[in-house]
């Protein structure tokens, strides 16, 4: 599983053989969240949270939309789209 971000002790995850739309595990401190990119134009939003506070997936929601393109790009790699 390719971590393709990190930031505040979270980890940004694509998995290579999963599944669209777009979307991102973030994973740390035994909570996890996806989010789906909506690529390319958003918004990102928040598709399911395992034990995150509002507080953390809002502060995690603004990191993702802030390198959304990033995201994109690398879901796009990993999953062999041109």
């Amino acid at each position: 599983m390719p971590t393709v971000l990190r930031f505040g002790g979270l980890r940004v995850v694509v998995y290579p053989n999963d599944h669209g739309p777009a979307h991102v595990h973030v994973i740390g401190n035994g909570c996890e969240a996806l989010f789906n990119l909506n690529c390319p134009d958003g918004p990102v939003e928040v598709r399911e949270n395992y034990r995150f506070s509002r507080r953390e997936i809002s502060k995690i929601e603004a990191e993702v939309t802030e390198r959304a393109d990033e995201l994109c790009l690398a879901w796009e790699e990993i999953h062999g789209i041109t």
